[in-house]
């Protein structure tokens, strides 16, 4: 049977929301600048103040999250809903947990505030894992398929290689794809301090003194198009998506496998689906979480596959690890790092433990092809290719 051309998927529309900042341009300008949004908090009074990235003065409400970034997506790509014949891929790995919390505690008799008055129990079918999704689709009036990953961490490489396959594929022309992670809970701050994970006064990726991971809210949706649909309309255009590896470990539920095989064999993977060797790549934007684990084995794998002079950083000093959402929002600022041409900070990078072309200060530099890097709990890996 011969095959049928493949679309090439390109990316017209950005929404994005993080502790930087509350639009794209805002949380870009903030990160070239090397600013962090994250700051001390103490959203809970039970749990002692923690360094987090919070959006505003209070943990976000996933629903108005969501509503904000799609819309803004829309608007940045110059669509106006509906949008009938448009696939709607929008994962989370927490989804509506803080809203179950309340319930559970309101239950039990912990809580009678105003903030839980908006979850009741004739509700609770709103909040399953995969409505968060559905209601994206309600707010742009798209007919098509809904998909609601959940991946760890990998989540938003995941949404968005769901979603560029449907594209690449004929399924549609277009779809609206990312992830979005409202984590500041109880049980999520409180479940990672157990794990002895969280960070006491910062993130800092790569470092020597890196102390463990900060955790941030934030948000990040796409628009797709065929390359096609989007010349047709004279779109902009931010870059196209080229490749994706995703696999698993299948390892231990919350530490990476110590030799990285499976995350090498995703690597790999996606060059290889992208038409692309290690030396091709000009810029990695990594997972870099600052827990030890992680940027011990991540760096080792970069060391291994790719020449020493690839540029490298992550984007967590500055925004916290938004969980499901940050290999979408790494995704936006690599893409932003296309259009501008500017290598990304490492926000909070003092001193570098390892033997990497790490980078400090936002700079000018010419850069064609970029892979995002994510590593999730329970060894999930996902890697996209940028152009």
């Amino acid at each position: 049977m011969p095959h049928a051309q493949l679309n090439q998927v390109v990316v017209t529309g950005i929404g994005l929301v993080s502790a930087l900042g509350t639009s794209l341009e805002d949380s870009w300008q903030k990160l070239i600048a090397g600013k962090s949004g994250i700051k001390w908090h103490q959203p809970f009074p039970e749990i002692e103040p923690l360094p987090l990235g919070l959006i505003g003065q209070q943990p976000a409400k996933l629903k108005r999250l969501t509503q904000t970034v799609v819309a803004a997506a829309l608007q940045d790509s110059g669509l106006n809903p509906p949008l009938p014949d448009c696939a709607v891929v929008i994962g989370s790995s927490r989804s509506h947990q803080g809203a179950w919390e309340l319930l559970a505690r309101q239950m039990h008799g912990y809580d009678s505030s105003l903030e839980t008055k908006e979850v009741v129990l004739e509700n609770w079918l709103d909040t399953l894992p995969h409505t968060n999704a559905i209601a994206a689709a309600r707010q742009i009036g798209a007919t098509g398929t809904v998909l609601a990953p959940m991946a760890a961490c990998a989540t938003g490489i995941w949404a968005l290689a769901q979603a560029a396959l449907l594209v690449q594929t004929g399924q549609y022309q277009r779809a609206i794809a990312g992830a979005v992670e409202a984590p500041i809970t109880p049980l999520t701050l409180a479940g990672f301090q157990q794990m002895g994970a969280l960070a006491k006064t910062g993130a800092y990726a790569f470092d020597l003194h890196r102390e463990g991971l900060v955790l941030g809210e934030g948000a990040a949706v796409f628009v797709l198009e065929s390359a096609e649909l989007a010349k047709q309309r004279q779109a902009k255009i931010y870059g196209e998506i080229l490749g994706f590896g995703l696999t698993t470990d299948a390892y231990h539920p919350n530490q990476p496998e110590p030799e990285g095989k499976s995350a090498i064999a995703a690597l790999k993977q996606c060059l290889k689906r992208s038409n692309l060797t290690p030396d091709d790549i000009d810029y990695i934007h990594a997972h870099g979480t600052a827990t030890l684990l992680n940027d011990r084995i991540e760096s080792k794998i970069i060391q291994q596959l790719f020449p020493q002079d690839v540029a490298v950083s992550s984007t967590k000093g500055a925004t916290g690890h938004t969980l499901g959402a940050s290999g979408a929002l790494g995704v936006a600022f690599s893409l932003m790092a296309l259009k501008h041409q500017i290598l990304l900070p490492c926000v909070g990078l003092q001193q570098p433990e390892f033997d990497l072309n790490l980078i400090t200060a936002a700079r000018p530099s010419k850069i064609q092809q970029v892979l995002c890097l994510s590593f999730g709990f329970g060894g999930q890996n996902a890697i996209v290719a940028l152009r």
